[in-house]
């Protein structure tokens, strides 16, 4: 029999060891961090399936090298056996358990190792989420109670019996490596905590948006309405100037491409912003008789976009926009008003995820004659329309920015 473990399995003991202390050291945290912790939940999944793969190499290595015999029978052999069995057991349960806790999850989202490999999710019935998870989180204070004794173990015969069984996983004998590597799974426990994002001690930002002129708080809508009669008054007198006089209908405009309609929201102290890639504006306008305008947009929900695969596979889900049962959102106005030079506002109804409200936009034309350019924005509160209901969305803000712009040619 061997004196000592073959390299591979030298080699497999350390790395997954280094592998678990990272997952610990990132695991305890992920729970408290909400949405901030997105990208570690990505890449906690990756190292999991690593640990996973390397556990199953280490189990084929075992059986196809030789090992070295017992140094050790007795109960003490026989505990030492068993915490090996459950080492065994942790390093694949833990892996399997979140794997079926992510694909039994509310929110689908797609995993991708390192950003790389795709991983399907398990076919699991929605039921067994809640079993899953109590299961990894068991398994990890299981697994750390384990390697504790593991490592107990290890010392144990080392510094008291003397048996030098402890150099049977350090190659050659040498006391650097005997150093070396327990330093490697510090190592792995100091760079989980390292890369944890700091606590958030400012209040939660909001995406910076430009709010309409006499925004005011809920509670003073009728000081505020007393004190913008003379401005609405003059701005309804010079419309009223201009309207004397006969005018013909309104002309029709046609949305050139190039056109964007993009959206931002805070989440957790940054801003998350996106785009939308298909939509379509049918606007009938006259911008010197604008109480005459017809304004409707549809934007195909699916096109939305974050430009990061995890979230953007996120968004279609039912806790975000909930694509498969109302794949598109509408917005439909009768009429806008002018707020100044080349400045309106429109107030119409927002149909989003099957609930329709009140909405009001503000845009801007520049241009003349023929072809305009529009700009515009408008804050949307998404808990009205159902968006972003779950628990991965603790850390947005509940408002959400919505800006446009594009280029548009009068139908002749």
């Amino acid at each position: 029999m061997p004196q000592r473990y073959s390299l591979a399995a030298i080699i497999l003991h350390w790395a997954i060891a280094a592998l678990l202390a990272f997952q610990i050291a990132v695991g305890w945290a992920l729970e408290h961090l909400g949405a901030r912790g997105f990208a570690l939940f990505q890449l906690h999944k990756s190292v999991g399936m690593t640990v996973l793969a390397l556990t199953l190499a280490r189990i084929a290595v075992r059986y196809w090298k030789p090992r070295p015999a017992k140094l050790e029978g007795g109960w003490q052999g026989a505990l030492a056996s068993a915490v090996h069995v459950g080492l065994y057991a942790f390093m694949l349960g833990a892996p399997l358990t979140g794997w079926a806790l992510v694909s039994t999850a509310k929110v689908k989202v797609p995993t991708l190792i390192f950003g790389v490999l795709p991983l399907p999710h398990l076919p699991l019935p929605a039921g067994t989420h809640a079993v899953s998870e109590g299961a990894h989180g068991l398994l990890a204070w299981i697994g750390i109670a384990l390697v504790l004794l593991h490592v107990a173990g290890a010392l144990r015969h080392h510094l008291l019996i003397r048996d030098g069984l402890i150099w049977r996983m350090v190659p050659g004998r040498s006391m650097a490596l005997l150093i070396a590597l327990p330093a490697l799974i510090l190592g792995g426990f100091v760079a989980g905590r390292a890369i944890l994002p700091a606590p958030q001690a400012a209040p939660t930002a909001t995406p910076t948006v430009e709010e309409p002129e006499n925004a005011v708080e809920p509670g003073n809508l009728a000081e505020a309405a007393n004190a913008a009669a003379p401005a609405e008054n003059a701005a309804a007198n010079a419309t009223q100037a201009v309207t004397e006089a006969p005018v013909a209908p309104p002309p029709a405009w046609a949305v050139q491409p190039g056109g964007r309609i993009g959206f931002a929201v805070g989440n957790d102290g940054e801003t998350i912003s996106g785009s939308f890639a298909r939509w379509t504006a049918a606007i009938v306008m006259d911008p010197n008789h604008p109480d005459s305008a017809d304004i409707r947009v549809t934007i195909d929900m699916a096109s939305a976009s974050v430009g990061d695969a995890y979230k953007d596979g996120m968004l279609p889900g039912d806790e975000f926009l909930g694509v498969a049962a109302h794949p598109t959102a509408t917005f439909i106005a009768k009429g806008a008003e002018a707020t100044g030079p080349n400045a309106y506002r429109t107030r119409g109804t927002l149909t989003l995820k099957g609930v329709s409200k009140p909405q009001t936009i503000r845009f801007s034309l520049s241009g003349k004659d023929a072809t305009r350019t529009v700009s515009g924005s408008a804050t949307i509160a998404r808990a009205a329309f159902d968006v972003g209901n779950g628990d991965s969305s603790g850390g947005l803000t509940p408002q959400v920015a919505l800006t446009f712009n594009f280029k548009a040619m009068r139908k002749d």
